[in-house]
């Protein structure tokens, strides 16, 4: 399945932790087909989650390859992963390197590592992690069609 991943910021009025409300900007990973999908599913997955009102003031493509999630607990993080591909250009004879960046949920920084290597387990291209930077995401939501949607047609339809 192909994603197609956006960063939406949503900004809100938090209660911090001396009793003060406080404006946040946080980051969300949303898989959408367009902004105006993105927009309108960042929304309907944060309202259960934020009392009062709150804004979506940013919304940017996200270009990642691949996403590992962790059913952890103490995974609550998100790790942004540069991975380089390298490949031999049979005609010119050298080292071809592609870049492309990766999402890994863990723990911490030595767990995001262990995941992404599990993760790219069974990759026969050889490749170098070049970089692992903790993200502010605070949470993903991959598309997933409900069990009750029904196709506007099937093939038993007559």
């Amino acid at each position: 399945m192909m994603y197609n991943w956006f960063e939406c910021k949503i900004k809100y009025e938090k209660l911090a932790e001396n009793g003060m409300n406080k404006k946040v900007t946080e980051p969300y990973l949303i898989d959408a087909l367009n902004f105006t999908e993105a927009e309108a599913r960042i929304i309907e997955e944060i309202t259960p989650f934020i009392s009062g009102d709150f804004t979506v003031s940013d919304i940017k493509r996200a270009n990642y390859s691949e996403l590992f999630f962790c059913e952890d607990d103490a995974a609550d993080k998100w790790y942004k992963c540069k991975v380089v591909f390298i490949s031999l250009d049979e005609k010119k004879g050298i080292e071809k390197r592609t870049a492309t960046y990766m999402l890994v949920q863990a723990e911490d920084l030595k767990d995001a590592l262990t995941k992404l290597t599990e993760g790219m387990k069974g990759t026969m291209a050889d490749y170098d992690v070049t970089a692992i930077n903790e993200t502010t995401i605070m949470d993903v939501y991959p598309y997933s069609a409900e069990k009750t949607d029904k196709p506007e047609f099937s093939a038993t339809n007559e």
